[in-house]
């Protein structure tokens, strides 16, 4: 197991690095004053499209997608500190094209999708002339179990009819989002694993209403969680992505990669709070001594180096594992850094925020945000819980020689 990057993953590490220091950083406080100087939150802000445009000058775009055929055609170890790069910032992924929803969602198109889906849908979104916004979690279920789904897709002639209730659907208030591809119900007698389907849905379908803008922590992101409500939806059953009943497999494939792009920007965010904490307590002084002088800030800024290193180690061979085996079968350490990262993160965070004081809680550091979004992420893609017992079933079936040991 060999962790030196490759010359090409060096090159494009020093490639988004300079983009980071002359474009991104820069760029960060305009994002914010353009944000609020709209009338919406959810707003697509003119920076954004010249660091994007930057970015596709740069060739840094799409860098994500493991396909030489839509960008550097990089591997998962190889991205990992590129979007460990990017996590440092909350603008870096999407100057880039390598934004979560989207990121999933043109994996789930390329994969699985029909040569008439991925030109209609694929194509624009790998271009970044628009936005997409993947509905699944339900607010009248526990979706941490998505065989829970209720919302039904009923077969009439060539089209399928959908009804039922979405939230959390992130992206879907971008004012460039223009489809969804949403989970539901085909066939609720078959097995318990193949009576869902993903659908295409666009964005302007009659009968299709964005409900209300759900804030986290009180943010609004100008991407959107939105709510969602479907009364009699009609689209072509041409729209089903795969085949029907393939929802639960599709979503299986799709949250996986998408949990390793979040895992790897958590470390980004944690090593940037690191950064912060070690800046300020230099910087600030308590009863005539450096804040960086007092043991127990000392235990801190230690205690977090040594976690991010583990952590980041756990992120790289979780990468390693899925080059050479494939997410389905990295299926327990992907869930272990799915644990891991936002709890190591946040604790790292956290500690960052004690040591600003009350600036730690402003918008005068990105310490706040970063905290909200990372509190979040204990729940998106799957809670702790489900993870941990994912975990430990595998361990349990392992220690009585029910399952060959982990790689």
């Amino acid at each position: 197991m060999d962790f030196e990057p490759s010359d090409r993953a060096k090159e494009y590490q020093e490639r988004l690095q300079a983009f980071m220091d002359e474009k991104v950083y820069p760029a960060e406080r305009v994002y914010i004053a353009q944000v609020r100087a709209a009338d919406s939150p959810h707003v697509h802000p003119p920076v954004m499209e010249e660091l994007k445009e930057e970015a596709r000058r740069r060739g840094l775009w799409n860098l994500f997608l493991p396909d030489p055929a839509h960008g550097p055609g990089l591997s998962y170890l190889e991205y990992a500190p590129l979007a460990e790069i990017m996590g440092r910032t909350m603008i870096a992924a999407e100057a880039t094209n390598c934004n979560a929803p989207d990121t999933g969602n043109m994996e789930v198109l390329h994969q699985f999708g029909s040569d008439a889906q991925k030109e209609r849908w694929l194509q624009p979104l790998l271009d970044g002339e628009i936005r997409s916004g993947f509905a699944m979690t339900e607010p009248d279920v526990a979706s941490s179990d998505a065989t829970n789904v209720q919302m039904s897709m009923v077969r009439e002639g060539d089209e399928l009819v959908l009804n039922g209730r979405k939230w959390w659907t992130t992206g879907a208030l971008h004012e460039r989002c223009r489809i969804l591809i949403v989970m539901g119900k085909t066939d609720p007698d078959a097995h318990v694993y193949a009576q869902q389907s993903m659908v295409l849905v666009p964005l302007d379908t009659p009968g299709l209403e964005i409900v209300r803008s759900l804030p986290v922590f009180g943010y609004h992101d100008p991407e959107g969680h939105a709510e969602l409500k479907f009364t009699d939806v009609r689209v072509p059953a041409e729209n089903v992505i795969a085949q029907p009943g393939a929802g639960f497999l599709i979503a299986q494939a799709r949250l996986g990669p998408g949990r390793i792009h979040h895992c790897m920007r958590a470390v980004g965010a944690a090593e940037r709070a690191l950064e912060l904490m070690c800046a300020r307590a230099d910087a600030r002084e308590t009863f005539g001594k450096p804040v960086s002088t007092r043991s127990n800030i000392r235990d801190w800024i230690a205690e977090a180096r040594i976690e991010l290193e583990m952590l980041r180690l756990l992120v790289l061979k979780t990468a390693w594992l899925v080059d050479r085996v494939g997410g389905k079968n990295a299926r327990v350490e992907v869930a272990a850094i799915k644990v891991a990262a936002p709890n190591i993160a946040l604790k790292i965070i956290d500690r960052a925020i004690q040591v600003h004081g009350g600036a730690g809680v402003s918008d005068d550091t990105p310490l706040a945000y970063m905290y909200a979004h990372m509190r979040t992420l204990r729940l998106a893609d799957g809670p702790d819980e489900v993870h941990k017992l994912s975990i430990a079933r595998r361990e349990l079936r392992r220690q009585r020689g029910e399952e060959a040991p982990v790689l």
